[in-house]
């Protein structure tokens, strides 16, 4: 974590925080290869999971719109603009092989889901993932305490797809 703190435009959404969890792995892939891996990432069991979720979800008066479908996505198609969308999330900010943050705003909760490059020797690069959360009501920690083991899960398989690039 000390490492993302030195990004000054990381520092203040983790501050704000309810919540902020971090998975972190090497590789040597481009931080494009990484997003575009790790976006497209989403195993049968996991859409399995959205359909449980939008059971789950009626219990706390909120809605989901749907199952995602898995999209293979390709490097040139991750948008690095600002309000760009990226799969069901919106670009915050970017910047060009350091950092990718995308979120998603809801009733419940804001959830952001970022990416910083540390850079190591030898074109070795550390990719720490970033969960970033912020509760807007009631329901926001319990929706969140319910799927956090399962969130975890899920974020090391994307960070693990992303560590194998596209």
């Amino acid at each position: 974590m000390r490492y993302i703190e030195t990004i000054p435009q990381i520092t203040p959404l983790l501050q704000e925080a309810d919540h902020v969890d971090v998975k972190t792995i090497e590789s040597t892939v481009s931080l494009r290869e990484f997003l575009a891996a790790m976006f497209s990432y989403q195993p049968n069991w996991v859409t399995f999971l959205y359909g449980v979720r939008a059971v789950f979800v009626r219990f706390l008066g909120m809605k989901q719109g749907g199952i995602p479908r898995p999209r293979p996505l390709t490097p040139e198609k991750i948008a690095f603009t600002s309000g760009s969308p990226a799969y069901f999330f919106k670009v915050r900010m970017a910047l060009e092989n350091a950092f990718y943050v995308a979120e998603i705003k809801d009733k419940h909760l804001d959830a952001m889901l970022g990416v910083v490059v540390e850079p190591l020797q030898d074109n070795r690069k550390r990719f720490h993932v970033l969960t970033i959360v912020n509760y807007n009501n009631w329901a926001g920690p319990i929706y969140f305490n319910v799927i956090r083991p399962i969130h975890h899960v899920v974020v090391k398989g994307m960070a693990r797809a992303g560590a194998r690039g596209v």
